[in-house]
């Protein structure tokens, strides 16, 4: 599975690519804003995208709808703070396929994507 990760931190991105890697997934690509995540999603064509909600120029949400607009199957996995309830709602309602609060844990991430793939 080829997988987009997009995060404005780069730590994150890099918990994120290390966890999929150990997991077996094919990070394909890192975008750190939602603008950039939308060219990288039409430029690389990934079989997951997680996407942080909060971030500079697009944020995810933003960033979701024009993905889902690109191809209406994207599988969107989001990654929000604690305390972001109503994203999270507003992120499902417009396609996301599923979410995981922050801080993330390696085994939720790991069900997380393998939930993705069915």
């Amino acid at each position: 599975m080829k997988i987009l990760i997009v995060d404005d931190a780069t730590f994150m991105r890099n918990f994120l690519f290390d966890n999929m890697q150990k997991f077996g997934f094919e990070v394909i690509g890192e975008a750190c804003n939602g603008k950039e995540a939308v060219q990288k999603y039409i430029q690389l064509q990934p079989d997951i995208v997680t996407m942080d909600i909060t971030m500079p120029k697009m944020n995810g949400i933003e960033a979701l709808k024009e993905i889902i607009k690109i191809d209406e199957d994207a599988k969107v996995v989001m990654i929000s703070d604690i305390g972001q309830h109503d994203k999270i709602i507003e992120a499902i309602k417009n396609g996301a396929t599923d979410f995981i609060i922050k801080p993330v844990h390696p085994d939720r991430l790991k069900e997380s994507l393998e939930k993705v793939l069915v």
